[in-house]
């Protein structure tokens, strides 16, 4: 059966069947085969780097969370950098950035439009696997962006930065901020964010190192990129904690609703704030003197470098194999690393001497 025909005919299956039904009746697969066969599989191709960029590609975003500004930023990256490509661009997701199952229908939607490739920031490391290990068998190449999934279950993943770049220097930057001295605490998005719970793991390695022996890291709380639920968050961090001296929020939801909580209370100042947020938001918090430094990637670009990616992937340019490079158009040149990441390149360090310099 040609693979057009393989594809339409799985796509029609999952339209009226559950996606474990259409697996087996498509490929003679049960669950656990794809699980062993899914990432192998789609890797073993042969990468041929003087492959010519095909256009008239589909690539869809499904972002953690549509409506929430930081994806949007990264997503319109994506969508200039696939109509440069001659491709085309198209987002869906979910409203919460905790619906798993939002996420696993959205990806069996995009298997069943027979769309050439996926770019995913995942909720949670696992419950996608399955889901996209059948969009794999049927030729759909998979890249994750900004939060990964278990490696096994995409091609390729655009990291913003390394996982020790970002966790370590929040750490040291708010250890500065309150004189290597007091107690600290975490404001994190969902309980399940793969990439929340790397950096978070990471600014624990790094509280172990000597220097910080007077630092008390007392709670991580979770406000589920949610600005309300953040807001909340952070004033239950302060009625518990009343001798914090600092947060630490490596989420851009949750350090603007952390900023927005400490700037109209009596901690503004005493309380340090450091993370990850974008300029536009963290601008008059930097300019009123609730937070002097934070740090973040340019969203815009993680996205393009995610569509580049993508269909560097379906052109047959890179597999995702450790070692293989491409070109990213103007951004240069990017060798893909161990497990199939991607680094976009180093945070940048915003405070009030630059952070007018920067638009999105």
């Amino acid at each position: 059966m040609r693979k057009s025909s393989i594809r339409r005919t799985c796509a029609a299956l999952a339209a009226v069947t559950s996606l474990a039904l259409a697996a087996t009746a498509c490929g003679g697969t049960t669950k656990e085969d794809v699980k062993d066969e899914g990432g192998k599989a789609a890797a073993a191709g042969k990468a041929d780097p003087n492959a010519a960029t095909k256009k008239g590609l589909t690539v869809g975003f499904l972002p953690k969370q549509v409506n929430n500004p930081y994806f949007t930023v990264a997503d319109k990256g994506g969508e200039k950098a696939l109509k440069e490509l001659g491709s085309s661009y198209k987002e869906v997701g979910t409203s919460s950035g905790t619906d798993t199952a939002g996420q696993v229908s959205y990806v069996n939607t995009l298997t069943q439009q027979q769309v050439d490739a996926i770019a995913v920031s995942a909720q949670d490391p696992g419950a996608l696997c399955t889901a996209l290990k059948q969009a794999m068998k049927n030729d759909i190449k998979i890249v994750t962006y900004d939060s990964d999934t278990d490696p096994e279950c995409r091609n390729a993943f655009i990291s913003q930065a390394s996982a020790d770049d970002i966790g370590r220097t929040q750490v040291q930057q708010l250890a500065e901020q309150i004189g290597n001295k007091g107690e600290i605490a975490i404001l994190s998005a969902a309980q399940t964010a793969t990439n929340q719970n790397a950096w978070i793991e990471i600014m624990k390695d790094e509280l172990k190192d000597p220097k910080y022996k007077d630092i008390k890291l007392v709670k991580v709380a979770y406000g589920d990129d949610d600005a309300q639920k953040s807001f909340q968050q952070t004033q239950g961090l302060l009625q518990e904690h009343p001798n914090l001296k600092g947060i630490i929020s490596p989420t851009t939801v949750g350090i603007k609703a952390a900023a927005q909580y400490l700037s109209g209370s009596k901690y503004k100042g005493k309380v340090k704030l450091t993370g990850l947020g974008t300029p536009n938001d963290m601008r008059k918090y930097v300019k009123n003197g609730t937070v002097e430094a934070f740090e973040l990637w340019d969203p815009a670009k993680l996205g393009e470098l995610a569509a580049r990616t993508a269909v560097a992937l379906a052109s047959g340019q890179i597999t995702g194999k450790e070692g293989e490079t491409f070109k990213a158009g103007a951004m240069g040149e990017y060798t893909i690393g161990k497990d199939g990441v991607i680094n976009l390149g180093k945070p940048t360090v915003f405070t009030a001497d630059n952070v007018d310099r920067f638009d999105f």
